[in-house]
């Protein structure tokens, strides 16, 4: 792989992990073109790690606020403000269990999908999006529960399909299951953290094979690109949650999976 093909690989990892359109999906379809073979999963990973980051530094101080709270529920010193914050942590400890256990399950199933499965899933997402954009609950809520937890935790779960968009099935899961806007993207992407670190730690025992795929220029490079753009996505896609327009990556989503099912039609 060349320095120029992972810094490709990097912006749109950095574009596809936060817009809700599947970065391992676009990941895939895209290394076919311009890697002309499949990169390897280390690689992508640490793609997702450089991107992860990213979402350190937009939510550094509320990491910092949760940080503290755990700390002071494990020593038995809680303040009175800390219960919502602590409804906060037991819903994403909750939502984290289940995305383990759903992504054990499923990754034997996604290891080997076809292009043609991930141009299908892009037009499952797009539906799902479109959808959840026109959907407006009557009460909402900014302090998530353990319920919650669990419902977004199976969508962020799920959203270890090639094509199934992580950040797109985790926010319209918060917005079905009644959190506001602001909750609903800002627990979605606190609820990656642990995820993405998971699935880092998994695949480390592929760190061998790394360096003879990916030179170390090439990887920093793509590791570089993924976090500057990942930045700038995520604070893009944080106002756009606001002001509910995630049905508008549909309109991409739904032609461009119908055009890449036909490409990669089996026969």
């Amino acid at each position: 792989m060349t320095i120029v093909q992972a810094v490709l690989l990097g912006a749109i990892q950095g574009l596809a992990e936060f817009l809700p359109i599947s970065s391992s999906g676009h990941l895939a379809i895209a290394s076919r073109f311009i890697a002309e073979q499949q990169s390897p999963l280390l690689f992508d990973i640490l793609l997702h790690v450089a991107t992860l980051a990213s979402v350190c530094l937009v939510f550094r101080r509320r990491i910092a606020e949760l940080f503290m709270v755990a700390v002071r529920w494990i020593i038995r010193k809680p303040r009175e403000t800390d219960s919502s914050d602590q409804s906060m942590l037991l819903a994403l400890i909750a939502g984290t269990a289940v995305t383990g256990v759903a992504g054990l399950l499923l990754k034997d199933l996604v290891s080997d999908f076809s292009p043609f499965l991930i141009s299908c899933c892009f037009v499952i997402t797009g539906i799902f999006l479109f959808v959840s954009g026109r959907h407006v609950s009557v009460r909402t809520t900014a302090v998530p529960g353990v319920v919650q937890g669990l419902v977004i935790g199976l969508a962020q779960g799920i959203g270890v399909i090639p094509g199934i968009s992580r950040s797109g099935s985790t926010i319209s899961a918060s917005l079905f299951a009644g959190l506001d806007r602001k909750t609903a993207g800002e627990f979605s992407f606190l609820l990656s953290i642990p995820a993405i670190l998971a699935a880092f730690i998994l695949e480390l025992k592929s760190a061998d094979t790394l360096g003879s795929h990916v030179p170390v220029a090439a990887l920093a490079a793509g590791m570089l690109t993924a976090f500057a753009v990942g930045y700038l996505s995520l604070k893009f896609l944080l106002g756009l949650i606001q002001r509910g327009k995630l049905g508008w990556f549909a309109v991409y989503l739904i032609p461009a999976g119908i055009a890449l099912a036909v490409y990669f039609f089996p026969g």
